[in-house]
């Protein structure tokens, strides 16, 4: 792994609830309570104190055992789902909160956008924020006053530079927030969940942004539901659940067993009784898989990668003429394609009662990144009589191989966006000395 940059050993974090909890203390929240102390105390001591005898804790536990190490210059991905305990990790390593139990190690500068607006002063202009917050970083002035003028222009809110941050739109806090973590040439940068906010356009540059910095050989640690954007920014990711690690490995995999993990959709569905499997007159399902291109089972495609989709049933009926098919949805249940048979042995021919098992394949460098929603079904096609159809059976992620990503880049290393990816055929005229060619 190199040096390391981030160890994290045991950490556990409680919290009690029914009790409200320390939190994060700016020194104006300590300056403000010693002005306003003594009134508190003459009008809601004795009441606040009553309703604490009353009023009963429950212990949390929002991390449990939490080790791991990060090597410099790695980008990891913390996935999970809500309440599973990411954003408090992110919290103890960025020294936000202590760990009831356990430590954690930081080797390097850090920088932390873990909120909208963290370590800004409300009070204060964009301007004088942004030279607090290297002030803080350690920077030196000439170094953030070399820096200030690429800050805002990322961050979009030149007009409003001078203008105190209290009175930004959540939109212009958070790209000014953003800009100055990522450009202040942080040694570890920890971003959690900042594409949840603000538009498309932004959300694009905020992730080509986090790729650069990851290129220049800095540590990033992401917290993101966005699992394509996890494939693609790290190579690594750690799944937490209920505050433990899960699983902790190759990003791909990894996401893919989150993605697996608590739906009905995996990558492959078997009816080993023909009492329960799905059925019409003429034809029965026993089973859909995806599959590699060696025919072996998979819950992760490759872009570049050719895959198959395996369709195994029952003709129950002699003397049909019968179409398996499939329909593709992405995870916005938006429909990228349909695949009917066209097997030429098949076409128009009626099959005899007997099992079979159909594949379509799906061609490399076709899909972009993402999930899909594979339903499946079989028709008669005299009539279009369905014998039965399966929303949903199952799913497959599809993923850029980081070690040997789509030919369809073309050296390009920013967001490819789209639904699909093909390689198409370009060609160049060249004519050598700087004139174009005329037509003739």
């Amino acid at each position: 792994m190199g040096n390391i940059a981030v160890t994290a050993e045991n950490i556990c974090k409680k919290y009690r609830i029914g009790r409200a909890e320390e939190s994060y203390r700016t020194l104006r929240d300590t300056i403000a309570d010693v002005f306003y102390s003594p009134f508190r105390k003459l009008t809601g001591y004795i009441k606040s104190r009553s309703q604490r005898r009353k009023r009963g804790t429950t212990e949390f536990w929002a991390l449990r055992d939490v080790s791991f190490q990060v090597g410099s210059g790695e980008t990891i991905g913390i996935i999970g789902r809500n309440g599973a305990g990411k954003s408090t990790l992110l919290k103890v390593l960025s020294r936000i909160t202590e760990p009831t139990k356990g430590f954690a190690e930081i080797r390097g500068r850090v920088s932390s956008l873990l909120e909208v607006g963290t370590g800004f002063h409300a009070e204060l202009t964009g301007r004088e924020n942004i030279y607090l917050n290297g002030a803080i970083l350690g920077m030196p002035r000439a170094e953030i006053k070399r820096k200030f003028d690429e800050i805002v222009a990322f961050s979009e809110v030149e007009k409003f530079i001078d203008t105190p941050v209290k009175r930004y739109s959540s939109g212009m806090y958070l790209r000014l927030a953003f800009a100055v973590a990522a450009h202040m040439d942080p040694e570890i940068l920890i971003v959690d969940e900042v594409l949840a906010v603000g538009d498309a356009r932004f959300q694009k540059k905020c992730l080509n942004k986090m790729e650069d910095v990851g290129r220049t050989g800095r540590t990033v640690l992401f917290v993101s539901h966005s699992m394509p954007a996890i494939t693609r920014l790290c190579s690594r990711a750690i799944f937490l659940e209920n505050g433990t690690i899960t699983s902790d490995g190759p990003s791909h995999q990894v996401v893919n067993l989150y993605l697996s993990d608590g739906h009905d959709t995996p990558a492959s569905r078997i009816w080993p009784s023909p009492e329960t499997a799905p059925c019409g007159e003429l034809a029965r399902l026993r089973g859909i898989r995806a599959v590699t291109g060696d025919q072996q089972p998979t819950d992760v495609a490759y872009i570049n990668q050719t895959f198959g989709i395996q369709m195994e049933y029952e003709v129950l009926e002699p003397g049909h003429v019968l179409m398996p098919y499939h329909h593709v949805f992405n995870k916005e249940n938006i429909e990228i394609f349909d695949a009917h048979d066209t097997d030429p042995a098949w076409r128009g021919r009626p099959r005899p009662q007997g099992r079979y098992m159909s594949t379509v394949w799906i061609p490399g460098n076709l899909l972009s990144e993402g999930t899909l929603f594979i339903s499946s079904g079989i028709s008669r096609v005299d009539i279009g009589q369905s014998q039965f159809y399966e929303k949903d059976v199952i799913a497959i992620q599809v993923i850029e191989n980081l070690e040997n990503q789509s030919p369809a880049r073309g050296g390009w290393m920013r967001d490819m966006g789209g639904v699909v990816r093909p390689l198409f055929r370009w060609t160049t005229r060249y004519s050598g000395n700087g004139a174009a060619n005329q037509a003739g």
